[in-house]
């Protein structure tokens, strides 16, 4: 299967607002830290990638004033509730693999967005390349593939039952064979050609969840949206019975009722 391929397993997705930022505040404080990175003064354009329900665009949007801010993402269910918001920020439903700005921007800023998009190897040369002199590329990615919580998704899909049963279609499961972010390294090697400065770095947060199956409720609104669209009714209620079990022994609840979800971040910063 081709990379573009896998990259059509996901096109399709929907994504639920609502869900997405039931955690909203673990989820905010990693596209905060890299917007705090972020070295310009006055940017004129900038662009939010992936953009979601806007809720960090908006930031970008208070921080330069004087800025045009648009926000671009696939998601028609997103951008509805990014619209629904009144302000002065421009909304643009497009494809971050086919996407072109009109006019060169200063920033282009991603969060938890770049890692559902094949051929970094591509993509992060090309949008740097859209950048206008001294401008600035800022990304950030969960490093999740390898956490339980994702091992566990393709495992199940692969053997649901101990038994060699397998769910879903093979294209589904070759998608979410692809390891969906790359080592810091070769970040830097795409980059550094062209970069006048370049920041990597990794952090990882200790998420204390409350509540029951909070796991289940993070991926349900990430990582896990490709899995539940894709499969059968009957295939999505088998998959979710075993992936619940396995999550609360992966995740247990500590003695307090919270759990613990530890999850890593790749932070990427380039002016160029």
């Amino acid at each position: 299967m081709t990379d573009d391929k896998h990259a059509a397993e996901f096109a399709g997705t929907r994504w639920v607002p609502d869900q997405y930022l039931h955690f909203s505040g673990h989820r905010l404080r990693p596209a905060l830290e890299l917007l705090a990175r972020v070295p310009l003064d006055s940017p004129r354009f900038i662009v939010d990638l992936g953009c979601g329900a806007g809720n960090v665009t908006r930031i970008l949007a208070q921080r330069w004033r004087t800025a045009a801010v648009l926000g671009v993402d696939n998601s028609g269910d997103m951008l509805s509730q990014a619209r629904a918001e009144p302000g002065d920020i421009a909304w643009q439903q497009a494809d971050v693999a086919d996407w072109r700005p009109e006019q060169p921007p200063d920033l282009i800023y991603s969060n938890a967005a770049l890692h559902w998009t094949d051929r970094h190897e591509e993509l992060f040369p090309r949008l740097a390349g859209f950048l206008r002199q001294g401008g600035c590329l800022a990304v950030q990615m969960p490093l999740s593939w390898d956490q339980p919580s994702h091992r566990l998704m393709r495992e199940i899909l692969q053997d649901c039952d101990g038994g060699g049963r397998t769910l879903g279609t093979a294209a589904l499961r070759n998608a979410l064979a692809r390891k969906w972010v790359q080592r810091a390294e070769v970040y830097y090697e795409l980059l550094s050609p062209g970069a006048r400065s370049l920041d990597i770095w990794a952090t990882e947060y200790l998420q204390v969840m409350e509540g029951e199956d909070p796991v289940l409720q993070w991926v349900q609104a990430t990582g896990l949206r490709p899995i539940l669209n894709s499969l059968a009714e009957d295939e999505r209620e088998i998959f979710l019975a075993v992936y619940r079990r396995r999550l609360r022994e992966a995740y247990p609840p500590r003695p307090d009722g919270r759990t613990l979800f530890p999850l890593a971040r790749l932070f990427i910063v380039a002016v160029l």
